[in-house]
């Protein structure tokens, strides 16, 4: 089989699509015949290494098959599997996604909404979901702000907290006004034109998908008592990068009066069964901006580390194949 490796840190040049050994599965995994991946900043931070954090707590780990969100068809299943058949089409995520085949733990995959495209299913992400309900305790009627509500977590939380009956307004550029209008944000605020926080508004909730405000702005837009829910953060310096916001707030969260969270989202099999749910009544839409060949992985991320991304980027592994569910071809 064929797929997107790397043997050390460092940027794009350092993915190479190879001929790799097909995997087994384990007693408790499935191997999945991949026919769409999506990408998701985690890769970026393994393949660069960065920040050097990643490094330390063993995340970054090289001779790695890149890529975790997954869509595709169980070729094979361990003998501790009861859940998953040959032949059925799953969603969620799995070690090393941007491949021909890869293995998936039982508990990490769900049967694939039947109205999603096989790329759709690919761009499926969970934070958004534990980032409102779980960290946030979003309630119906709350004001909620998205900052980066036009790209890939961004896009989905505003349908989420639409779903949650919640009151929501998306910050996002010019250019991505209409894509969040079209999720279903009751206001927009661009970014480019105005500053959500400069005082004048304040929010129950918000969920920082874009990673580039300082708390102490993000705290001026928050009603005390506000809750604060930091899904990514791609700024800062080498050894903490973003992620030091987070740990900055949930230190000073007991003292301010407000709820600092960072999220660091656990794909379970649960959470994905209530996406499915929401999916398939016609609540929430993934939003896939484009899909790009196994081949030209390194132009996919390019893409996204320009910022210039809106919606999910999906890598487009295989085919679709035939089945009696619908998925639609890319």
């Amino acid at each position: 089989m064929k797929g997107i490796v790397q043997d050390r840190y460092g940027d794009t040049d350092v993915l190479e699509l190879r001929d790799l050994p097909a995997p087994e599965a384990g007693d408790d995994q499935v191997v999945i015949e991949v026919h769409a991946a999506g990408l998701d900043p985690g890769v970026w931070h393994l393949m660069t290494g960065r920040p050097y954090l990643v490094r330390l707590i063993g995340f970054g780990l090289r001779k790695q098959v890149r890529g975790m969100d997954v869509w595709g068809l169980v070729e094979a299943v361990g003998r501790d599997i009861s859940s998953f058949r040959v032949g059925d089409e799953v969603f969620g995520t799995c070690h090393g996604s941007f491949a021909e085949l890869a293995t998936a733990r039982q508990g990490t995959i769900a049967p694939k909404p039947a109205n999603l495209t096989f790329q759709e299913a690919a761009a499926v992400p969970v934070s958004a979901l534990q980032g409102l309900r779980d960290a946030a305790k979003l309630q119906s009627g709350q004001k909620v702000l998205i900052t980066g509500a036009a790209g890939g977590v961004g896009t989905f939380a505003v349908q989420i907290a639409k779903a949650f009956g919640a009151d929501v307004t998306g910050v996002c550029s010019t250019t991505g006004t209409a894509l969040v209008r079209s999720t279903g944000a009751d206001e927009i605020i661009d970014y480019t034109h105005e500053d959500f926080a400069d005082g004048r508004r304040r929010f129950d909730v918000i969920l920082d998908t874009a990673g580039r405000r300082p708390l102490s702005q993000l705290r001026r837009a928050l009603v005390p008592g506000g809750t604060l829910v930091i899904v990514e953060g791609e700024r800062g310096g080498r050894w903490l990068g973003g992620f030091d916001r987070g740990f900055r707030g949930q230190v000073i969260s007991p003292f301010i009066g407000q709820r600092v969270r960072q999220l660091s989202a656990k794909v379970t099999q649960g959470d994905l069964l209530v996406l499915k749910e929401l999916i398939e009544a016609g609540k929430l839409r993934p939003v896939v901006e484009r899909a790009y060949p196994l081949s030209d992985v390194p132009s996919a991320i390019r893409r996204w580390e320009a910022g210039h991304a809106r919606g999910k980027t999906v890598i487009a592994v295989a085919a679709t194949p035939s089945s009696p569910t619908g998925s639609g071809a890319p």
